[in-house]
């Protein structure tokens, strides 16, 4: 494609600027960058890759090869280093703060081990430019085998707490509209949030209400960034129709958790805070930690449940009276304003 036809393109709306953030999975990146260069064709922009201070060979490694598969030729293909590991958020800013030479009217978010099928960057580029008033868009995760991955949700909620800490059927049943995870969506819609996966998000959101807070070092920056879109009146819809293929846990080890990290409990305490203050951050401790005292209770009468969080009680209480933080808000500059 000329630059004519690029340039002709993006004052239509159609540039996307694809980032893959890498922690030492380089050759879990360089295979999401591949799909990512297979599903841009035909499409203007430019895919980066951004290391996020891995210190293990990684941003050599990646350079190295992108150079050598003719990627970064024309501006198509970059990788850059943020400098330091500031978590999830921080290295996508990162992306945003070395804008691409064409600006871009899509942002789309993608795992280092998300891989995209070859229609999905243009079926979601169209269908948020047939929906103006969209501002951020998921589409259908899925496991290597095919199984769905559920990444459709309500937005957190103190009901939504007592009823996930409980995990009995009676109170779910009764608390079935703030339960957070979604049935899965049968037709492109609306939903609260989307995990980020592949999350693309419209410039002028980024514009209107920023990037990624940098308070949050891994979990909940996503739903804290759909909550501000929504906010503003940018909401979050989900494409069913197409889909990532999602490994899942390469970075962050989850699978093997018995109890999720100290960073996850901190998003979460930093998410109630920020987004409905001190006083319901409170309310939602204390609906969670009743909801594991009737879970408890329910082991002691005879039905016991071999995978209770022991130790999670603690862990959000301590975070409850940790320090608050403030919001680290990255406002792009005009040049993430569309053409």
């Amino acid at each position: 494609m000329s630059d004519v036809d690029v340039n002709d393109v993006i004052r239509n709306g159609g540039s996307v600027h694809v980032v893959i953030l890498n922690w030492r999975s380089a050759p879990m990146t360089l295979r999401a960058a591949e799909a990512a260069v297979t599903a841009m064709e035909g499409i203007p922009g430019t895919i980066t890759l951004v290391d996020n201070d891995s210190g293990d060979g990684s941003f050599e490694a990646m350079t190295d090869h992108a150079q050598a598969q003719g990627w970064t030729e024309g501006d198509r293909l970059r990788v850059l280093q943020s400098g330091r590991n500031g978590g999830f958020g921080a290295g996508n800013n990162a992306a945003l703060r070395v804008p691409p030479h064409h600006p871009a009217d899509f942002v789309l978010v993608v795992n280092s081990d998300a891989f995209l099928a070859p229609d999905t960057i243009g079926a979601m580029r169209d269908y948020l430019q047939a929906h103006p008033r969209v501002g951020l868009l998921g589409c259908r995760v899925v496991g290597e085998h095919g199984n769905h991955h559920t990444t459709h949700f309500r937005f957190p909620t103190a009901a939504g707490e007592l009823e996930d800490s409980a995990r009995t059927g009676p109170l779910s049943k009764l608390l079935r509209g703030a339960v957070v995870t979604l049935p899965m969506p049968q037709q492109a819609g609306p939903v609260d949030w989307v995990a980020g996966a592949a999350l693309m998000i419209r410039a002028e959101v980024l514009a209107e209400v920023g990037g990624f807070d940098e308070a949050f070092f891994l979990y909940y920056e996503e739903t804290d960034l759909c909550l501000r879109a929504a906010r503003a009146g940018w909401p979050t819809h989900y494409l069913p129709d197409v889909h990532v293929v999602h490994i899942g846990s390469v970075s962050t080890g989850m699978r093997g958790w018995t109890l999720p990290p100290d960073y996850w409990f901190a998003s979460r305490e930093q998410y109630y805070r920020q987004n409905h203050g001190r006083a319901y951050a409170v309310l939602t401790l204390a609906a969670h930690l009743t909801g594991l005292a009737i879970r408890r209770l329910r082991g002691l009468m005879g039905r016991p449940d071999p995978n209770f969080p022991h130790g999670q009680g603690r862990a959000l209480i301590r975070h409850a009276l940790a320090p608050s933080r403030p919001r680290q808000i990255f406002r792009p500059e005009n040049d993430l304003d569309p053409a």
